[in-house]
């Protein structure tokens, strides 16, 4: 597609919302589809998750001040205003005008002058109903604002969100589009105030985290070449670099030559928590598409034997890519089918990662669609899924080994609650563990990681307990 027959971000944003089922499909995989049709990614991508973090607040604004439930207008038009809407609510920098006049010519491209006529209408509607689009949350009225920020949000003419004060549950599923079952799990655990922190969090717009390969560059020597190429960015922490602007990562200096790998700070944790050594054998158990296990490499300053599996075989495929582009020697990929094959022929292992599938709690802000996905029934299975995965792991590690077992939620039954039953049933002592909650301010995800180590030689041997359920 020419440079002239480039579509706008917002016709890109449609069409991938019109084709996405969030409870089956990747936010980033139906946007990476479309992307190729815009000269405005970065644009095209903030509209799509925008929409779908807030998708569930977006509608409630259109039923409430539109007069138009959500539901009985046609799929097609209806993603078209959820844009407008977003655009409107969540982007104040965004002319007014301009978010409406290239709504309704959009519809009318594909649905006539009646729908457009419609849309102008659902529009303007909730324009005339906006009092502030950007204002102190301290000084608004909070069952008619909607939250931008921990700072300021949108106000609007007339009362849309329940009361706080006697219905906070419902106040922060309202307001930040989420799951009531899942707000109420992060009241009981950490009150009000803090579980409004995690739903801001989790619906920022999340800066990229990259991380320097420390086998071949310095933070500090990277960062100059960022520098360089004009994109602003700063050193966080250690060899972590964030960048302040958004920009394609495969397009910056030093990606085609392996001089960095894209890691949020507290993914880096598991990695870091397990302090691989070199000249010892390491297993990554669920090392797809590999941030860890590249990580593992670079500490151990690629002198470890690492040897690195998924059970996914395709995404398996992006850690071999990931391997390569940074030149890395010591990491072996194998087939998950000969795992135990492997660990039959070299022995039990000093060390295992074990960074399990889980609900993705903690990353809501990069996986938007997972709201609409995890309910109760699925975290029960899932805690399964992982308690049979740290299982496995433990008849793989040799006697004073240990395993990190880690995840990118903040739920006490994927994290601190499962390590207890484990511990109950196995000969393993907990070591260390660090719980982090997501946070906007400081612009990270959340996660867990626990340090067990093995006290006997019990192959995955019960203790003389019962499991705890």
């Amino acid at each position: 597609m020419t440079g002239q027959n480039k579509k706008s971000a917002r016709a890109v944003a449609a069409a991938v919302l019109k084709g996405l089922d969030p409870c089956k499909e990747h936010a980033s995989a139906a946007l990476n589809r479309f992307l190729t049709q815009t000269g405005e990614k970065q644009r095209a991508t903030d509209l799509v998750f925008g929409t779908i973090r807030n998708r569930s607040a977006i509608d409630l604004v259109i039923s409430e001040l539109a007069s138009r439930p959500a539901k009985r207008i046609p799929d097609n038009i209806l993603n078209v205003i959820r844009i407008g809407v977003y655009e409107l609510i969540y982007c104040p920098e965004t002319a007014l005008h301009a978010v409406v006049n290239e709504a309704v010519e959009s519809v009318k491209t594909f649905a006539g002058k009646k729908q457009a006529g419609f849309v102008n209408a659902v529009l303007r509607q909730i324009i005339r109903q906006i009092k502030n689009r950007t204002v102190a949350l301290a000084a608004a009225d909070v069952t008619s604002t909607l939250p931008l920020s921990a700072d300021s949000g949108c106000e609007f003419e007339t009362g849309i969100l329940p009361d706080p004060a006697n219905q906070q549950a419902e106040y922060l599923s309202s307001a930040f589009s989420l799951p009531i079952w899942l707000i109420q799990q992060w009241l009981a655990d950490h009150g009000f105030d803090k579980a409004m922190e995690i739903c801001h969090a989790g619906n920022r717009k999340p800066a990229i985290h990259i991380r320097a390969n420390t086998l071949v560059i310095t933070a500090e020597a990277l960062k100059q070449k960022l520098d360089a190429a004009h994109i602003d960015s700063e050193i966080i922490e250690g060899d972590f670099i964030r960048l302040k602007s958004p920009a394609s990562v495969t397009q910056l200096p030093g990606f085609n030559e392996g001089l960095f790998s894209v890691q949020d700070i507290t993914a880096s944790i598991p990695a870091r928590l397990l302090d691989p050594q070199p000249d010892t054998k390491i297993l990554d158990l669920c090392a797809a598409p590999g941030g860890k296990t590249t990580q593992l490499a670079e500490l151990t300053k690629d002198n470890a034997s690492i040897f690195a599996t998924d059970i996914d075989t395709i995404r398996l495929k992006q850690l071999n890519e990931n391997i390569e582009r940074l030149n890395l020697r010591s990491v072996t990929v194998i087939d998950y089918k000969n795992l135990q094959k492997t660990a039959d022929q070299i022995g039990a292992f000093d060390s295992i990662l074990l960074d399990v599938p889980c609900s993705n709690t903690g990353v809501l802000a990069r996986r938007p669609e997972v709201r609409y996905r995890i309910n109760q029934k699925a975290l029960e299975a899932i805690t399964k899924t992982q308690a049979a995965i740290l299982e496995q792991a433990s008849k793989l590690v040799k006697t004073g080994g240990k395993i990190c077992y880690s995840t990118c939620s903040i739920q006490n039954d994927e994290n601190g609650l499962l390590v207890r039953r484990f511990l109950e049933k196995y000969s393993f002592e907990l070591k260390a563990e660090i719980a982090t909650l997501p946070s906007a301010r400081k612009d990270c995800d959340g996660g867990y990681a626990a340090i067990l180590i093995k006290t006997e030689n019990c192959n995955g041997a019960v203790k003389n307990t019962d499991f705890i359920a």
